[in-house]
């Protein structure tokens, strides 16, 4: 196999060239901030049969570009063999180590569970952090055989508070993301000290804006800035439903932005959704 270039390690002129700047007002990216980023990456591939093409490199680029402290990833491999020999030949390659460590910038800490195993590879969710990381946790919320779902949990040490990050991926029936909320209360009551900064953060597939409710009902609400309306993630291209979201607890949000260049669309069916996020 063919030595993927390890990364990411970027200049701003090869992200402007890219298109994956963030665009938009300036952020607070202050001491007192905690910026968090999820971000569906569709195993790193995009298109079908002969037009399939290999984004992972470019995810690096845009994952940079975040300057996000935590970045929540959902759909991430840990291998894959039958894309690894498809891609082979390609530019850059397949990377040799598992998606998650690839991605991290330089420093971060990560941390990655899986959720699926299928013939050839495997994928789940994933967390970079700026910040130290303590023991990863993961949940088993999988409904029915035929979607493998998990909840994965890590304690983040951010400004000497520990702040509980969960990242998630619910399933594409509604009645089974209730269920699994129910599993996250569950998972949050024997996981997570009462009262220590919450969020959870994914793709929640929630086509019909129905979950606000019950995230509620067990403590954690949407992030976002008044009554804004909530930031479009799905599809890419021309993004019409709010399926990537952060909800918290103990935590207020600040901001929130999703960066829509020319560059993003290209790299995965969703695109990012970037909060920020101060002690409550």
């Amino acid at each position: 196999m063919m030595a993927a270039m390890r990364g990411p390690h970027f200049t701003h002129s090869r992200l402007a060239a890219q298109g994956l700047s963030l665009g938009g007002p300036p952020t607070q990216h202050t001491s007192d901030v905690l910026r968090v980023a999820t971000y569906n990456i569709h195993k790193g591939v995009r298109g079908v049969g002969p037009r399939k093409r290999l984004e992972i490199h470019n995810l690096g680029l845009g994952i940079e570009a975040l300057d996000a402290d935590l970045v929540c990833l959902q759909e991430v491999r840990l291998f894959e063999k039958r894309e690894a020999n498809r891609f082979v030949r390609t530019h850059l390659g397949w990377p040799d180590e598992g998606q998650a460590d690839y991605l991290a910038p330089e420093g971060y800490s990560v941390a990655y569970r899986t959720n699926a195993t299928t013939r050839h590879g495997e994928h789940g969710n994933a967390l970079l952090s700026r910040w130290p990381i303590g023991d990863i946790g993961h949940h088993d919320v999988s409904d029915h055989r035929f979607e493998q779902r998990g909840l994965l949990h890590v304690p983040v040490w951010w400004q000497g508070v520990e702040v509980h990050a969960v990242v998630a991926h619910l399933g594409l029936i509604h009645a089974s993301r209730v269920r699994q909320v129910e599993r996250l209360a569950a998972f949050i009551a024997q996981e997570v000290p009462p009262g220590a900064p919450l969020l959870v953060a994914g793709d929640f597939n929630d086509w019909g804006e129905k979950l606000d409710g019950p995230m509620q009902a067990i403590g954690l609400r949407r992030a976002r800035v008044g009554a804004e309306r909530a930031q479009r993630t799905f599809p890419s291209a021309v993004p019409i439903f709010a399926l990537d979201r952060v909800y918290t607890r103990g935590l207020a949000c600040v901001s929130t932005t999703v960066p829509r260049n020319s560059g993003w669309a290209r790299m995965s069916d969703h695109l990012p959704l970037l909060v920020e996020l101060r002690l409550d």
